[in-house]
């Protein structure tokens, strides 16, 4: 998925609250929109970030904080970009588990959830799709913060399953991650409805991502430990 400007390096400052930070920007001070609610354990004061310019259009802040650079690597943090990665994908036939399959409606409302994605083809698919950020010693883990939503959403996919296949999708938002696993430490209640959940028949995938200063593409499947 392609940015449509070039990014903009910044060194990132502070985190006024979940969706507000502030970055140096050529010996400027910006406040800047995080689109990621979640903890970012990477993003740390003095970090090199880059910046997607969105313009006003009625808000405070005319910059997205869209990626962190870790020296090694870059990992990008706009929870909004595995979305726009999975329909990419899906159209591009690069995810072999919905293959045939397009999406007939976005954001489709099931029993309680908004769920992502509704597939048809030969039957139906509902897909809910998660970013994660967080890798240590090569795992992902999923989530960063507690997500009651998340589990909710858990939920809604188990239920979707007497209308046919239902499944989670994760994009570790990163390339060094080799496998993904629920943080049950931080949430232990939505980690134990993805169990249920994959127990009753939901689908787990996750994937890593090629993050680049053009953009974020999906990478390869990596395998999810329950």
């Amino acid at each position: 998925m392609l940015y449509d400007t070039p990014l903009k390096p910044a060194t990132f400052e502070s985190r006024l609250n979940r969706f507000l930070g502030r970055v140096a920007v050529d010996g400027a001070t910006l406040l800047v929109f995080i689109p990621d609610p979640g903890r970012l354990e990477i993003l740390k004061p003095g970090s090199r970030v880059y910046l997607l310019e969105r313009g006003r259009l009625r808000r405070e802040t005319g910059f997205d904080l869209v990626q962190v650079d870790l020296g090694h690597l870059r990992v990008s943090t706009d929870s909004r970009m595995p979305n726009r990665v999975f329909e990419e994908a899906l159209a591009s036939s690069l995810l072999p588990e919905f293959k045939g399959f397009r999406i007939v409606k976005r954001e489709p409302f099931f029993k309680g959830s908004r769920l992502d994605f509704k597939l048809g083809n030969h039957g139906l698919v509902h897909v809910e799709v998660k970013s994660c950020t967080l890798v240590k010693d090569g795992v992902g883990l999923f989530p960063d913060a507690p997500t009651l939503r998340g589990k909710q959403q858990l939920e809604s996919l188990m239920n979707a399953l007497e209308l046919g296949r239902s499944a989670i999708f994760f994009l570790v938002q990163r390339e060094d991650a080799a496998s993904l696993k629920p943080y049950t430490e931080i949430d232990p209640s939505f980690s134990r409805t993805l169990r249920e959940a994959s127990r009753r028949g939901v689908e787990v995938y996750a994937y890593n991502a090629k993050v680049a200063p053009e953009g974020v593409f999906i990478n390869r499947r990596i395998p999810v430990s329950l």
